[in-house]
């Protein structure tokens, strides 16, 4: 566990963890949701959230490493690599939406999202997992066991878990853009209220004010 203090040295379970220096990166690796698909950049919920740190003079960098179109297994091909590169304390990710828009079997989704955790977890991050939800045209079965993906893993891992990232956005015309798939810019505070509620909830248990 990776714990945010710019001034001292921890060691967790025998392994020394360094300072963060002046920041605790935050990565998101999403699809279009969090690419701000539609919109520009800085009026997405990955921007917003990053303004809201600013304004709680808290210095950490969120970096956003989404990518409109991917998957769980694009996000689990190139997560050791953003770890590598970025050394966050966090990770959100918020993936799937294409894997079910696809009818990809949930049991692969459910192992790709399971072996992000791990990795990000294994790296010394927190991790915030965002759930997805697809359109119903796809069948009650299967949008009830491709919804379910998300509540079973935040059952069995330990991470913090925002459940329907859309819910009461998704349905409602006047936060969707024309395509009825990707929030416009007046959901874009909704949703980086929800994913800021789990993120301050950890900076908090772990010191960085």
């Amino acid at each position: 566990m990776r714990l945010f203090n710019n001034k001292f040295l921890f060691c967790v379970i025998g392994i020394i963890v360094p300072s963060l220096g002046q920041t605790c990166p935050v990565l998101v690796i999403g699809d279009s949701i969090s690419a701000a698909h539609g919109l520009e950049r800085s009026q997405g919920w990955v921007a917003l959230l990053q303004q809201k740190l600013d304004r709680e003079n808290m210095a950490c960098t969120v970096i956003n490493s989404s990518i409109s179109g991917d998957t769980s297994a694009g996000g689990l091909a190139r997560i050791d690599q953003e770890i590598s590169t970025h050394h966050p304390g966090v990770v959100v990710i918020e993936l799937g939406g294409n894997d079910g828009l696809r009818g990809l079997p949930p049991k692969i989704i459910q192992a790709n999202l399971k072996e992000m955790i791990v990795r990000a977890r294994s790296s010394g991050a927190e991790v915030i997992l965002l759930g997805i939800q697809i359109p119903p045209n796809y069948g009650k079965s299967y949008t009830a066991l491709f919804e379910g993906i998300y509540d079973r893993l935040a059952s069995e891992m330990p991470v913090e878990f925002v459940p329907g990232l859309l819910s009461g956005i998704g349905d409602h015309p006047e936060y969707m853009q024309q395509d009825g798939i990707h929030p416009n810019r007046a959901a874009q505070p909704l949703i980086s209220n929800q994913i800021w509620e789990k993120l301050r909830k950890i900076l908090d248990v772990h010191g960085d004010k």
